[in-house]
């Protein structure tokens, strides 16, 4: 017996599933540490899945990597963007399953396998993954700048609304006029089911269906040693990767349903355009060397040094002499027209909030798509099915966030566990 799989058979066992219910992202961590410190969940070697409008992967820019050994100021320091990678370097996750909807494409799709280590440099954490998520927050380093590193898989996978229908077949006679938006796909390529009530309809759901078959593009993450694409997975592959025993935690955010960028309710459409330009991040061409990768992060971090000096500095003073000072600099002449607009539409504008949303602002925007009910139904159709195929999680953790559109989710959600009896009824 392997010394990971002894540790699985030491395991404490809850006698009910636990779910944990959060406002903000970040605040599940603590409760799957409890579970690692009651010795429910092991201590290393746990994989994580994940489904959410936001790949909630980056990495707390200036925090010390030994931060993660002190669990209490770790806490105080995460935020919704970036309290996974932190439990990565901690040496608790090796595999997170990223699963999506159609409207979130900030990571490629298939499977990721890069380090997570300290900086020597800078003794903060970084990554050695090349795709433009990292690249864009200049979180990447080469491999022998890394040190305690931890090796970690991502797969990122999409999840697609169900069709309409009781079968593929009427499904795909309905008019695509009456399907949801995110439902009109290529369906050759897509396994599609019933959006419907599936207790009628269970037994007449075939096998592609049960197994939710995406169609996904393959990712091609660069790396000098292996100019080779990430193997492409499929939501039917997350069965066979989760087979093996290994401890997991089950992760929704609501957003995964319905999400806003509330940058977008924030600035007018041309404030927010010229925030993406200010802070756009140009992506590197292809075969490039770790000495090109270098250089691009290295320019990526000046720029949004820059930025940041620039907006701390408008804090203490928005005068036209400070503004014009700035503007001058290289790519910032957008300055002058963003600070006017804002200076027009209130007081005293927040501009380190207006940092935060350029930060947003790089090579793609955060999410927002706004679902119909007809969509969320749809979408939990897709998640119920799924789960039904994965083994049963040590915990659930689920961030909710307050909202009308969540107010609907949890009332659907409420109905549907009626007519479902339990969501993990099979495992019984």
């Amino acid at each position: 017996m392997t010394d990971s799989a002894g540790e699985r058979a030491r395991l404490r066992r809850y006698p009910e599933l636990p779910v944990w219910v959060v406002e903000e992202h970040q605040e599940v961590l603590p409760f799957i540490y409890r579970a690692i410190g009651s010795k429910h969940l092991p201590d290393s070697n746990i994989s994580f899945v994940h489904f959410d409008s936001h790949p909630d992967l980056l990495i707390p820019v200036n925090m010390p990597a030994d931060t993660v050994f002190d669990k209490e100021t770790l806490f105080g320091e995460l935020s919704i963007e970036n309290w996974i990678m932190p439990a990565v370097y901690a040496g608790h996750f090796s595999h997170v399953i990223w699963l999506h909807p159609t409207w979130a494409q900030q990571i490629r799709e298939g499977k990721h396998h890069f380090l997570v280590g300290k900086d020597t440099s800078t003794t903060t954490i970084r990554v050695t993954s090349t795709d433009h998520y990292f690249l864009s927050d200049g979180l990447y380093v080469t491999e022998d700048q890394l040190e305690n590193q931890k090796p970690v898989q991502l797969d990122v996978i999409m999840v697609k609304p169900y069709t309409l229908g009781n079968s593929q077949e009427e499904g795909d006679a309905v008019s695509s006029a009456k399907k949801p938006k995110l439902a009109r796909e290529d369906a050759g390529h897509m396994a599609s089911a019933n959006c419907g009530s599936h207790s009628e309809g269970s037994e007449k759901d075939t096998a592609a269906q049960r197994r939710l078959q995406t169609d996904l593009e393959p990712s091609c993450s660069y790396s000098p040693e292996s100019q080779e694409c990430p193997a492409v997975v499929g939501t039917g592959d997350i069965p066979d990767i989760l087979k093996k025993g290994d401890a997991f935690v089950l992760d929704i955010d609501l957003d995964f349903f319905s999400v806003k960028n509330p940058f977008k309710e924030m600035f007018t459409q041309e404030e927010y355009k010229i925030l993406q330009e200010l802070y756009q991040f140009k992506k590197p061409g292809t075969n490039l060397t770790e000495e090109d990768l270098v250089d691009c992060v290295d320019t990526r971090i000046h720029q949004l040094e820059d930025l940041e000096a620039t907006f701390a500095d408008l804090c203490d003073g928005d005068d036209e002499e400070t503004v014009q000072k700035w503007a001058s600099n290289p790519g910032m002449d957008a300055l002058v027209p963003l600070v006017q607009s804002l200076k027009k539409r209130m007081d005293v504008p927040d501009y380190e909030m207006v940092h935060q949303a350029g930060l947003t602002c790089d090579y793609s925007e955060l999410p927002h798509h706004v679902s119909t009910e007809q969509e969320i139904e749809c979408l939990i159709q897709s998640v119920c099915y799924l789960l039904k195929n994965l083994p049963k999680p040590t915990l659930v953790t689920i961030a909710r966030k307050k909202g009308t559109l969540h107010k609907i989710f949890w009332g659907m959600l409420i109905k549907k566990q009626k007519e479902e009896k339990q969501l993990y009824q099979h495992h019984k």
